[in-house]
């Protein structure tokens, strides 16, 4: 079970921002809040998502580079039958 842990966040938005974003919580038929929240959720994903290719490309960089590394990962990242 998933548990949800709800934060409360002060944000300034400037006056054409702000109307900005209304017109599009409006238009997707939901509140400023929740489309803010919605928001902030997905790039915060898209952050995870990007700092993970960003470690997993710098593991295969030290694989390449290091004949210790390579042996290492040619042997037990290769699932055996």
């Amino acid at each position: 079970m998933e548990h949800e842990v709800s934060t409360h966040i002060l944000i300034n938005l400037d006056e054409d921002l702000r109307r900005t974003l209304e017109a599009e919580a409006d238009s997707r038929g939901t509140t400023l809040d929740a489309l803010l929240s919605e928001l902030v959720t997905d790039a915060a994903r898209q952050l995870r998502r990007k700092r993970i290719c960003e470690q997993s490309e710098a593991v295969g960089r030290h694989i390449a580079s290091d004949s210790e590394a390579k042996e290492f990962h040619d042997f037990w990242g290769t699932p055996r039958m």
